[in-house]
């Protein structure tokens, strides 16, 4: 993370300090492909034979307590589904692709009929090249799609689903010139192209770009050259990409102080606003767009989960729930962990909503639009209850 200058960014550093606690670690990026498929591991109509790898003895701060996260929440879903249907095997990542893969072979030996996790793109995508050879489908919690395809499919929430929610939205509410914020790194360049890729079949026009260089200095130097391509563009929207661990917080505060404003340039984030919730009060926010997943689930989730384990779960851990979720629907109507049924168009409901994954290893998550107003988060426009007729 880059130090902020001066001490008129004092809010701004505030921000970035809570986030950096608290900052999500799914979204890594690994360009490689996985290969070959699985066409499902062998159903007898009992139990299913869930193998669950997750970052424990992991070297990263924060690693143990996320894994801890994940499988609290899967034995949860576990529990709702009640007894016979899932078996939970959990086996131990430490952070490690190579030790990913290992794991993976393991569960496979000794019987898993399907992986759920590991959660960083590297170690899913070491784990599901390992098992390549069975008919063992992977779900990882990354939300990479570069890594999904053939074994392995991505929970994560990702860009495409996303931008696609928040382009069509506001096409439909008439912001169609749109200019995109990112930085010059992959991570940015990825985030771009799945918000232009967001706009085919609606009026929404991708009017300017406005990259920076990843660092203080590289954004405090871009501000101005944006700000002014915001303006000359005829921009009825502008698209930021980054989050509360990254350039989020100065370019909010940047960009109107450079006459950018939100009162007349929709602001739309890529990114939770909501997450940390100081982020709420960021000056480029207010009035602002951004997607979540339904909060009604969530918030059901949350307080099941204090209950349950006495404290909050991490933001990520709904994920594991929503995998136990989709393999115990198959299992209640005993069906193997097939890419067939994995991929059935009617999906699974989770903590997170309606979702389904697609036959290329991405996924469709439906979301809400959200409104900061006030500094607090307020729903536009709810998110769809199912697929198809009535949903989306």
């Amino acid at each position: 993370m880059f130090n902020l200058l001066g001490s008129a960014r004092k809010g701004v550093r505030a921000v970035l300090a809570i986030a950096a606690a608290a900052a999500l670690s799914a979204c890594d990026v690994d360009l490689s492909q996985v290969g070959g498929g699985a066409s499902g591991a062998k159903s007898d109509g009992g139990a299913v034979n869930v193998a669950l790898l997750v970052p424990y003895g992991s070297a990263s701060p924060g690693d143990d307590g996320l894994a801890r996260a994940l499988e609290n929440a899967a034995r949860l879903a576990i529990a709702d589904l009640g007894a016979g249907k899932v078996n939970l095997t959990v086996y131990r990542t430490a952070g490690q692709a190579g030790t990913a893969a290992s794991m993976a072979t393991q569960a496979v030996a000794a019987g898993a009929d399907i992986i759920l996790g590991p959660l960083r793109s590297d170690a899913a995508n070491a784990a599901a090249v390992a098992v390549s050879g069975s008919k063992v489908n992977l779900l990882s919690f990354s939300n990479n799609t570069s890594i999904a395809g053939g074994n392995l499919f991505v929970i994560g929430n990702t860009y495409d689903n996303i931008a696609s929610r928040l382009m069509s939205y506001a096409s439909a509410q008439g912001r169609s010139r749109v200019v995109v914020v990112y930085p010059r790194t992959p991570v940015g360049q990825i985030a771009r192209s799945a918000i232009v890729k967001a706009t085919s079949g609606t009026n929404v026009k991708i009017v300017g770009d406005g990259s920076f260089e990843f660092s203080e200095q590289g954004i405090v130097a871009a501000v101005p050259g944006i700000a002014q391509t915001i303006k000359d563009s005829g921009a009825t929207a502008v698209m930021l990409t980054s989050d509360s661990t990254g350039a989020l917080p100065l370019l909010a505060q940047l960009l109107p102080e450079k006459g950018v404003s939100p009162a007349v340039t929709k602001y739309i984030g890529l990114t939770r606003w909501d997450v940390p919730a100081q982020t709420l009060s960021l000056p480029g926010v207010q009035g602002g767009w951004f997607a979540l997943p339904d909060p009604g689930p969530v918030a059901q989730f949350n307080s099941r989960y204090r209950s349950t384990y006495g404290d909050a779960p991490h933001p990520l851990a709904g994920l594991a729930y929503d995998g136990i979720a989709a393999i115990g629907a198959l299992a209640s109507k005993k069906l193997a962990m097939t890419k067939g049924n994995l991929t059935q168009s009617s999906g699974f409901k989770g903590v997170n909503g309606v979702f389904r994954f697609k036959p290329d290893g991405s996924n469709q998550r439906a979301m809400a639009v959200a409104q900061v107003t006030n500094n607090q988060v307020q729903i536009i426009d709810p998110a769809p209850k199912s697929f198809g007729f009535g949903g989306f």
